[in-house]
């Protein structure tokens, strides 16, 4: 045989072995992995910028090839067809034609790694290439418009039984697109869409798996951009959907694509390496040593203190049951903790402070709470307002949203924020709860005197979040943060929890408990079981998967949302403190006069298995997960080089000797496990 004659094809499938090779190395070195049930391969996710080649386009007809780690993207200019083809030859859909009709594209010209062309039709121009591993794809818009692209798991390539959608509700889910729960409208998913990187959806991402391949789907600026679901023929699929606007500054539209390994959190792993090649990775490690107060958060359950609980008596009990760390918090209804309640949590060696919000602002003379009386005309005259002129009506049609962009403005002559900050931390407190501004929406303020867009709220947020948190110094949380306000902020209440919508209506219900007693609101403090719908959808831990916490478990502490403290939902206690362990996250409590002495010494139980894992893991990445078994019921979780490896039972039945229920942790510097059982206590 003339081996000459092979000699070119060799050299190329050498080169692109010599490729992979460098990014797998690349991988290690990061220590970024996912694996299914069944194997464990790298969650192929891209290298480090500084260590990709351009690779150049090929053109052929109407389509265009891109190298990317892992394999090959090919883009069907005719209707923005991608498909992926493996290494090994399989074939991957990454995203069905553009729900739109783009009309005729222009020829594909080639600029060095760069490959363009237009839809002249819809005035769109598009820019794509291989970038650090991944396709990185721009839509230019030469006008205000709209543009529903990507489209996932819908294409005639996207029948396969085991497919999954991997979807950043709150902590994440990964669901299988067939499965006739997630297809219902029970479940909350099909029929809905929510902007990206907003308090439903905490990820500019989305991921789909199949035949133990997968894609990650990355929307670097997330403004302008949501993701819708549907559900046809029993087949529940995702749509992208970005709206070019001059005014917002949105004109242009950029999604990349990367291969992986189908794992389940490929796509937050995909994300923390992203957020580390761009420059936008701020870990726990790092706000600890600007700000060393941060680290009493390491080893530290929640609780919110009502009633009696806030006294300095009530703190020393906590400490007395063996309660050794904890972030304490109060509500702000008008009755604060004392400077002597807060000398005491502080001398415990607590973290202690007031939940606060910038969000509302009502008529002084009848504001339902101190927080959302402001002094002057801030009431009205701060308030956002549609381009209709009309105000913005606050939560619960409470007085109206306050503009970021109003209170900036002012805040150089007349200190809003920084007066109301002071009042609210006389007592001496060391840490605040900052509610909405990691989370909530996002407004365009049409208002005449304070025109805002939606990335300038984002900015002003920002901005007086990191006042809170770098100039004040306090531990700042805030709720149900979003991947971009990670950099400033300590911890997160409510990004842990998958809220299906149909929980609100059911908050409603009496079931759940109104907002009185003053010392007890039974909004908190009752116990509920929750429909089953609403229970599979947020709790099952067959469909729950830590993609916040693969993506940002280095760069923040996250827990569940503070009306759903661990004894809210009795049924689903266990499964929570195993998730807790598992995801090396803290729980949330509530504490009153009448539950401080049980769920004290609870909390002081579950407080003293967690705090030495966290402790030792708390700043570290989230750098495995794994099913292993076929019902998902038993789960393996590892953060940083095996600093800590935690094993999870949420089964009926034992698991190679860890009995159902409960959970194995072991630091790397542990002769064997440490083992909970959470119902045992």
């Amino acid at each position: 045989m003339d081996q000459s004659k092979n000699a070119p094809q060799r050299e190329q499938r050498e080169q692109r072995e010599q490729w992979r090779n460098r990014w797998l190395g690349t991988a290690v070195a990061l220590v970024v992995t996912g694996t299914t049930a069944s194997a464990g391969y790298a969650a192929v996710v891209g290298p480090d910028a500084k260590s990709s080649q351009a690779r150049v386009p090929r053109v052929h007809g109407g389509s265009v090839d891109f190298e990317v780690a892992g394999g090959t993207a090919t883009v069907d200019t005719s209707a923005l067809r991608v498909t992926g083809r493996t290494e090994g030859g399989e074939v991957v859909p990454v995203s069905d034609a553009a729900a739109d009709d783009l009309g005729r594209p222009s020829r594909v010209e080639v600029d060095g790694s760069r490959a363009r062309w237009s839809y002249a039709a819809k005035g769109l121009k598009v820019t794509a290439a291989s970038e650090a591993g991944r396709l990185r794809m721009t839509v230019q818009a030469e006008k205000d418009g709209a543009l529903a692209w990507p489209v996932t798991g819908k294409g005639k390539d996207s029948d396969a039984a085991d497919a999954s959608l991997q979807v950043p509700r709150g902590e994440g889910l990964s669901v299988p697109t067939t499965d006739r729960f997630w297809n219902s409208k029970a479940a909350g998913l099909a029929g809905t869409e929510a902007e990206l990187d907003t308090g439903s959806l905490t990820l500019p991402l989305w991921g789909y798996s199949t035949g133990g391949h997968g894609v990650s789907y990355l929307v670097p600026e997330s403004i302008g951009s949501s993701l819708a679901f549907a559900s046809k023929g029993g087949r529940l699929s995702a749509t992208a959907k970005h709206e070019f606007s001059r005014r917002e500054k949105t004109l242009g539209y950029t999604v990349t694509f990367a291969l992986t390994s189908g794992s389940p959190v490929a796509p937050g792993s995909d994300y923390h390496r992203w957020l580390r090649q761009h420059g936008q990775s701020r870990t726990l490690k790092q706000k600890i040593a600007e700000n060393p107060e941060i680290k009493k958060l390491l080893g530290a359950e929640h609780a919110y203190l009502w009633g009696g609980a806030r006294e300095a008596e009530a703190v020393e009990k906590l400490r007395e049951q063996g309660n050794t760390r904890l972030w304490l918090g109060y509500d702000a209804d008008g009755s604060p903790m004392s400077k002597e309640a807060v000398a005491t949590a502080e001398r415990e060696g607590y973290l202690v402070g007031p939940y606060d919000t910038y969000a509302n602002g009502q008529d002084p003379e009848v504001a339902d709470t101190p927080v959302s009386k402001w002094p002057g005309k801030v009431y009205p005259d701060f308030c956002v307002r549609d381009w209709k002129g009309e105000i913005k009506k606050g939560f619960g049609d409470r007085g109206c949203y306050l503009s970021s962009q109003a209170f900036a403005k002012s805040e150089p002559t007349r200190s809003y924020l920084a007066r109301h900050a002071k009042e609210m931390t006389k007592n001496g407190v060391n840490s605040v709860f900052l509610d909405v501004d990691a989370a909530g929406e996002l407004f365009a303020d049409f208002s005449e005197n304070h025109p805002m867009t939606k990335k300038q709220d984002r900015a002003n947020r920002m901005e007086r979040m990191r006042t809170l948190a770098d100039k004040e110094g306090f531990v700042l949380g805030s709720e149900s943060a979003v991947s971009w306000s990670a950099p400033v902020l300590a911890f997160s209440h409510g990004s842990q929890t998958p809220v299906n919508d149909n929980l609100w209506p059911y908050q409603k219900d009496k079931a759940w408990g109104a907002y009185y007693p003053d010392d007890a609101p039974g909004f908190f403090f009752k116990p509920t079981t929750l429909p089953d719908a609403l229970a599979k959808s947020m709790y099952d831990p067959a469909y729950r998967v830590p993609l916040y916490q693969t993506a940002l478990h280095d760069s923040l502490i996250s827990t569940d949302r503070w009306e759903m403290p661990y004894g809210k939902f009795p049924a689903q206690k266990r499964d929570r403190a195993l998730m807790s362990v598992l995801y090396n996250t803290p729980l949330n409590f509530v504490l009153g006069d009448e539950n401080l002495e049980a769920a004290g010494t609870e909390m002081a139980r579950l407080q003293q298995y967690f705090a030495p894992l966290h402790k030792a893991a708390g700043t570290e990445r989230m750098t495995d997960f794994r099913r292993q078994t076929k019902d998902h019921t038993v789960q393996r979780s590892v953060f940083g080089d095996g600093v800590l490896t935690v094993t999870a039972n949420f089964g009926a039945k034992p698991h190679h000797g860890l009995p159902a229920g409960c959970v194995d942790a072991k630091l790397k510097t542990d002769p064997e496990p440490r083992r909970l059982c959470p119902a045992d206590g």
